[in-house]
């Protein structure tokens, strides 16, 4: 894998690191390309804090997989047979009261499929030519409950293709607190790092983003940072 396009890199809000201890992260990797799939399981097996436990073909078996193996994080890509990576992120999260995290592994950072599965629950995605160290962090912060954030791909997704899910911020009726940690999510801030930023305890942030998820209706963090790119709540050169 070759090194990452500069405007690609992922703000994850989170700290990893790079020996982290206790129990390693269980990895699902869906692809159907036989080659990639495989490289990316010696690969990401060798990387520290994970533990592949499986691999699917399509997103029907990785549905199957999921089930079977109950991994904490799915590395799914997008363009799969029988059932592409948005239908199996949607039926993973939509099945269990503790589904595992999705993160969409993609070519392209502008392609439609990726916006339409976090749309769908998926907690975030990378890209197939970063260094695998990076993908393997992005499975480790995913797993442990931040998300993956590119703020520029994002943009240019949305502002090429908005979805249905742009009037959910209208109708929302958020707070302008919850507006301003909105924006501050957008920008990739953990909780902390929120907090810090606000000058409020930690405990009003996680309330505040526990509301704007409620309100938006959106299933994670990413989630509601695509409908604010796609309400325009969060405009290009914000950062705070």
């Amino acid at each position: 894998m070759t090194g990452p396009d500069p405007s690609a890199t992922a703000t994850t809000g989170a700290a990893i690191s790079p020996t982290p201890a206790g129990t390693p992260v269980t990895l699902l990797i869906a692809d159907d390309d036989e080659v990639t799939r495989s490289g990316l399981r010696t690969l990401l097996a060798a990387q520290p804090g994970i533990k592949v436990v499986g691999e699917a073909a399509d997103g029907v078996e990785a549905v199957e997989q999921a089930r079977r193996l109950r991994p904490d994080v799915v590395l799914m890509d997008v363009r799969m047979p029988r059932r592409n990576g948005i239908e199996a992120t949607r039926q993973l999260l939509a099945e269990s009261a503790e589904p595992p995290k999705v993160v969409v592994i993609t070519t392209f950072e502008n392609d439609d499929y990726v916006t339409a599965a976090l749309s769908a629950g998926a907690s975030g995605f990378v890209l197939k030519r970063l260094p695998v160290r990076q993908i393997a962090e992005a499975v480790r912060v995913v797993a442990a409950g931040e998300a993956i954030l590119f703020p520029a791909a994002l943009r240019r997704m949305v502002a090429a293709r908005p979805l249905d899910s742009a009037a959910a911020l209208p109708r929302a009726a958020l707070t302008d607190r919850e507006e301003e940690v909105l924006r501050w999510m957008a920008t990739g801030l953990s909780n902390p790092e929120i907090a810090k930023s606000l000058t409020v305890s930690l405990e009003t942030v996680k309330t505040h983003v526990g509301n704007v998820l409620a309100k938006l209706g959106a299933q994670n963090r990413t989630h509601a940072v695509v409908i604010a790119y796609e309400s325009g709540l969060v405009v290009p050169g914000f950062a705070g």
